[in-house]
């Protein structure tokens, strides 16, 4: 199957999206990212090219090492990279900006705050009024499922209803693109499964552009609109394939005779990368 020659089809887009769907959000021109270290320098990016559509999903995946969360850091402002660009919206990236959030593994959430307080945090440094906070945080929270627990403490909920606040926290500064290092990636297999199916209903709603960094293949697969599969270090994009499967997707999906199709290939991509890393 020549998998990076499969077409998107119509279907396989939200209708909300198809009439914005050509334009593209970022732009990755000739990136390289050299770390300099004591014991010679360690090539991360490597001529590292890709252009993302707005509103589109893109989910990455490759061995450790391969400069999936460097990459991602250069895109969110986090990083500079050693030569080439990144543009959103035309505009070059210098650094972190209100058009890029950020989730993390992890969640990264203030100990002292309540749910809502927390989600409100970036609202607040922006300057909004104490009732808009409130009322764009608590819409959020109920995005995610979590509005009754708006007064609870982080170390009061489960890992699964954290990693909720932090998505609820960067979707409520309304940015543009939503970059996404691993963030079901400590979860255990039905709370992973339960959030992707979150994530995918609230990204169809909002409309965001998302890069996501992931490990597992069929979560990319049952994710993306398409996968980048990217080598071993020095990390550049091996290949991509789009994921010619309709929305909205769940987990029966996974049991699709195309879905099936989709994710061997992939994973049998990856894995020869994962062999080159053990030489």
């Amino acid at each position: 199957m020549a998998g990076n020659t499969a077409k998107l089809t119509s279907s396989s887009i939200s209708p909300q999206q198809s009439s914005q769907h050509n334009h593209n959000k970022i732009e990755i021109k000739d990136l390289n990212k050299v770390y300099k270290g004591r014991n010679g320098d360690t090539i991360a990016l490597q001529n590292t090219n890709l252009t993302i559509k707005n509103n589109e999903f893109v989910c990455v995946v490759g061995p450790s090492g391969c400069g999936k969360t460097t990459l991602l850091n250069i895109i969110g402002g986090l990083e500079e990279s050693t030569s080439g660009s990144v543009k959103v919206e035309g505009v070059e990236v210098k650094g972190p900006g209100k058009e890029r959030g950020v989730v993390f593994q992890q969640y990264a959430l203030f100990p002292w705050k309540t749910v809502l307080k927390n989600v409100e945090f970036g609202l607040k440094l922006r300057g909004l009024s104490k009732q808009e906070r409130r009322e764009k945080a608590e819409h959020y929270l109920e995005l995610v499922g979590l509005k009754d627990f708006a007064n609870a403490y982080p170390k009061e909920l489960s890992g699964g209803m954290k990693q909720r606040v932090a998505i609820a926290r960067a979707y409520a500064v309304e940015p543009e693109v939503l970059l996404m290092d691993e963030p079901f990636g400590a979860l255990d297999a039905q709370t992973r499964a339960q959030l992707q199916e979150e994530l995918l209903k609230t990204w169809q709603k909002e409309q965001k552009t998302c890069f996501f960094i992931t490990h597992d293949v069929d979560e990319a697969v049952i994710l993306a609109q398409r996968v980048v599969i990217m080598s071993a270090r020095p990390g550049r994009i091996k290949e991509i394939i789009d994921v010619d499967i309709p929305y909205p997707r769940d987990q029966s999906t996974k049991l699709d005779e195309r879905f099936i199709e989709i994710k061997n290939e992939i994973w049998s991509k990856v894995y020869r990368e994962y062999l080159e890393v053990s030489k």
